[in-house]
């Protein structure tokens, strides 16, 4: 399918080939469900803990009178059912990651990049770089260009005045292709690739 390059000005810069094998997939809301699921929990820092009846330190000694105190006869304040004693079941220090298929990973990059290109919110541009890194540089072409929330993703590397440029700009995302995901792509609300980018996800989603 073809689609027009624009300029960061918002002039035509010509058209290029979007590969239908990747930007003309239908999009499959379980494999999009899949891949974000498997992208958080591969961030959660699981450290999270409690203190265990090992961890709290407690006398161990029976207290109270064998008998005629009314009362059970305890061995250990250490105990979960006591006030200040260690939890019984509770969370401990684990990675939250599983694993996923690539071939899965791989469909859910491919149908959320079809999902954009089919709600007419995917832009291709010559290039994304600037020639000073100022925000107020940048927030003029992105006004031409009527983008207000929008992730960039370049080719290999991003250009550094380009990317100091946008830091300073809420809900804009700058990414090397290489690090181009599902989540980033979903979470704004239009995608912009450079034509460097187009090739480089054809030969990575191949």
């Amino acid at each position: 399918m073809k689609t027009n390059v624009l300029t960061l000005d918002a002039k035509k810069a010509g058209d290029i080939d979007l590969d239908e094998a990747i930007f003309g997939v239908s999009a499959r809301a379980d494999i999009l469900h899949r891949v974000v699921n498997w992208q958080l929990a591969k961030r959660r820092a699981g450290t999270h803990a409690v203190q265990f009846r090992s961890d709290v330190s407690r006398t161990g000694a029976r207290f109270g009178r064998q008998k005629g105190g009314g009362t059970a006869r305890h061995g250990s304040r250490r105990s979960n059912i006591f006030v200040g004693g260690g939890r019984a079941f509770g969370p401990i220090p684990r990675d939250h990651g599983f694993s996923l298929p690539k071939k899965v990973r791989k469909l859910g990059l491919k149908s959320a990049l079809s999902a954009k290109q089919a709600e007419g919110k995917l832009i291709v541009v010559d290039a994304a770089e600037l020639k000073d890194g100022k925000t107020k540089d940048l927030q003029a072409k992105l006004e031409k260009l009527g983008l207000t929330n929008a992730l960039f993703v370049d080719g290999a590397e991003v250009n550094e005045n380009f990317l100091r440029a946008a830091q300073n700009i809420p809900n804009v995302d700058v990414l090397p292709a290489q690090g181009a995901n599902v989540y980033d792509i979903l979470r704004r609300n239009t995608l912009v690739l450079t034509k460097a980018a187009v090739e480089k996800l054809g030969e990575r989603l191949k």
